[in-house]
């Protein structure tokens, strides 16, 4: 798989540092930057280490400043702006940028010289690898590399002298120590001369930080130089590791990751309803695999989860469920899917999944009434894919205990109202759905009472309970008759005023009849869809609606224009941003149960998929090759957010495999 721009990108800032790039090593650790080469976020740098993986991120390489001697003049190929405003145009020299597969690379144009440009990461390490090769020359090249070094946490800001920093030369390169209790990082090269320095370079000036209300600027330390003289066709690799050792030709973790992504493609294109898939769809099964990572458990078994979205996020509960059957049963990968449950099995309590998944030895947090509901359904689409019994049958008392614990009432005040069946959830101060924004103690969308999708993701769960039950040989008549009762009260939902689904019933103030996506799970949901808990018309009616006010391009609007909390943009300082995060903010992952729904309601396959074509077109904007997790709620929809979203990757696989396995239209 193979995207690509040439100078029509690369020579114009404007275009080439709003396009990012991304790497992932399985473990949570990352390296990511511009198509530009300019830092443009606390988060950019070459290597980004996940010490406790996939948890306990640090920020160890910034940047490589890279200078070139060739036919007696010299090119700057580094980007840089400083605080005074300055930029640095080693960006003019970008003659073309490729990711291949999940790989960067670009090509830089020293007159008639080509310098081609590598950046991989070895699975399963917190080892980076950038690999220079001279393509066409007509006489031997010069290359000089300043490493920019850091040691913090991945978002936070580092001032010049917030640490000592010692450089040590040894074989092979320099080792790097910002403090005594820092973990070292090793910058190593078979091919390059080293000699270490050590003095600090101040004032990189991050434009997307700056827009977020973040500290504007970073400093960085420079470590040491490398110096390499390359004949035509040669190359230089340098290595940046937290191990001591690490393999330095960065040969065997490219065959490694090469023969991964061809396998993951093989074993997909195997499953695919479609004989001759689309390449971006095929891009998207490797930006899948960004995602999972490994997770020791208690008693040192080895599990694995689901970041949810890069560079800030680990792994949420709700997010890893919502994601799974496209990032794994999408993607012909039920055997993760299969991990990912145990993994989460082992956290239930009181009925609840955690929102936020434990550290080794840390007490989870379970301030979520929904990532449970969405266990279910990713248990049932598990099992359809699948057939597999055994774990049903292993999950099964835990998942009967659930629809327990709500029917007596769990945490924050989650259970079941007795009068009309529906899910009422809620405390002051406490976020629960996934509209969770919260500034210190201002629930931005606190949505205490019963939330629509709660109800409706509830009622499903019953009816899997009643799959569940018959495939088991056991009585499905309690889940059945709870979710009769459920169906009949779900009709309170209904606003005949405003031809749509009340967002929130018996809240502190009434009902909430704000126009939101969250009653597009109603329809979208199988299950749902065949018991019909809404009529024929009422149906119609939420998805012309939702097609009207809330959908985008890229995805729904969290809330209608016309509503008087709307925000059109999602940015400015952590008041500004979180207070427009579920308040007209476009949400990625919401284009798949819309197209749920459409399809559901007009039965039209062919215009159900041309709702995914934007995301198609995504992939060369924003993070290449991947998706974002939200977009401005006005047009032209400006990516924000995490540039690589789980879910919103998720939700496109899933939704686009479910339309190719429907019957074609006659």
């Amino acid at each position: 798989m193979t995207l690509s721009f040439g100078r029509e990108i690369c020579g114009h800032l404007s275009s080439a540092e709003q396009r990012e790039w991304l790497v992932t090593n399985d473990l949570g650790g990352y390296a990511c930057g511009t198509v530009a080469g300019m830092l443009t976020r606390h988060y950019h740098g070459l290597l980004v280490a996940a010490l406790q993986p996939p948890v306990e991120r640090v920020f160890l390489l910034a940047k490589l400043d890279e200078q070139v001697e060739y036919g007696r003049q010299r090119y700057d190929l580094s980007c840089d702006r400083k605080s005074d405003g300055s930029v640095t145009s080693g960006f003019r020299l970008i003659e073309h940028f490729t990711l291949k597969g999940t790989t960067p690379a670009w090509t830089f144009a020293c007159a008639d010289a080509q310098l081609e440009k590598q950046i991989w990461m070895q699975p399963g390490a917190n080892t980076t690898y950038v690999r220079y090769t001279l393509k066409r020359a007509q006489a031997p090249l010069t290359l000089r590399l300043t490493a920019l070094v850091n040691y913090r946490d991945h978002g936070a800001e580092t001032t010049a002298g917030d640490w000592p920093g010692q450089t040590e030369t040894m074989t092979n390169g320099l080792k790097f120590t910002a403090h005594q209790q820092a973990t070292p990082l090793y910058l190593l090269s078979t091919e390059a001369k080293a000699i270490p320095t050590g003095d600090w370079r101040r004032g990189y000036r991050l434009a997307i930080a700056r827009d977020r209300g973040l500290p504007p600027s970073d400093d960085h330390y420079a470590a040491g130089d490398f110096e390499a003289r390359l004949e035509p066709g040669s190359s230089v690799t340098l290595v940046a590791s937290t191990e001591p050792q690490p393999e330095l030709s960065g040969d065997w973790a490219r065959r490694d990751r090469d023969l991964h992504e061809r396998q993951l493609l093989e074993r997909w294109q195997k499953f695919s309803p479609q004989p001759e898939p689309p390449n971006w769809i095929a891009q998207l099964v490797l930006a899948a695999d960004q995602f999972i990572v490994y997770r020791p458990l208690a008693g040192g078994e080895s599990g694995q989860t689901v970041i949810a979205g890069y560079p800030w996020f680990t792994d949420w509960g709700r997010d890893t469920m919502i994601a799974l059957p496209g990032l794994t049963l999408a993607t012909g990968r039920p055997d993760i899917a299969h991990t990912l449950l145990k993994t989460f099995a082992q956290y239930l309590d009181r009925g609840m999944l955690p929102n936020v998944f434990p550290d080794v030895g840390e007490t989870p947090i379970y301030n979520t009434v929904d990532a449970i509901l969405w266990y279910f359904e990713a248990v049932r689409t598990y099992y359809s894919a699948t057939q597999d019994k055994a774990l049903l049958e292993t999950l099964f008392p835990a998942l009967d205990e659930v629809i327990d614990w709500h029917r007596r009432g769990t945490r924050y005040n989650i259970h079941l109202d007795p009068k009309d069946h529906l899910i009422y959830a809620g405390e002051a101060g406490v976020q629960l759905t996934w509209m969770d924004a919260k500034v210190d103690d201002w629930v931005v969308t606190p949505r205490i009472g019963k939330p629509v999708e709660i109800s409706a993701l509830w009622h499903n769960a019953l009816l899997c309970m009643v799959q569940f039950s018959e495939i088991l040989g056991k009585s499905p008549e309690p889940y059945q008759q709870m979710a009769e009762q459920t169906q009949k009260g779900f009709q309170r939902f209904w606003n005949p005023a405003k031809g749509y689904c009340y967002d929130l019933l018996d809240t502190p103030d009434g009902n909430d009849d704000s126009l939101r996506p969250n009653q597009i799970f109603a329809l979208s949901l199988t299950l749902n869809a065949q018991s019909s808990l809404l009529t024929p018309e009422q149906k119609r009616a939420i998805v012309d609606v939702c097609a009207q006010q809330l959908l985008t391009s890229y995805g729904l609007r969290s809330l209608a224009p016309n509503h008087r909390d709307y925000h059109s943009h999602y940015i400015g300082d952590r008041y500004q941003r979180d207070g427009a995060y579920h308040q007209g903010t476009v949400w990625g992952w919401l284009i798949g149960p819309f197209i749920d729904a459409h399809y559901q309601v007009y039965q039209d396959r062919r215009l159900a998929l041309s709702f995914l074509q934007p995301m198609a077109d995504h992939l060369s904007g924003g993070c290449i090759g991947n998706l974002s997790e939200i977009f401005d709620g006005e047009a032209p929809h400006q990516p924000r957010g995490t540039y690589a979203q789980a879910w919103t990757v998720a939700e496109v696989l899933r939704t686009w495999t479910q339309l190719q396995q429907r019957s074609r239209p006659q």
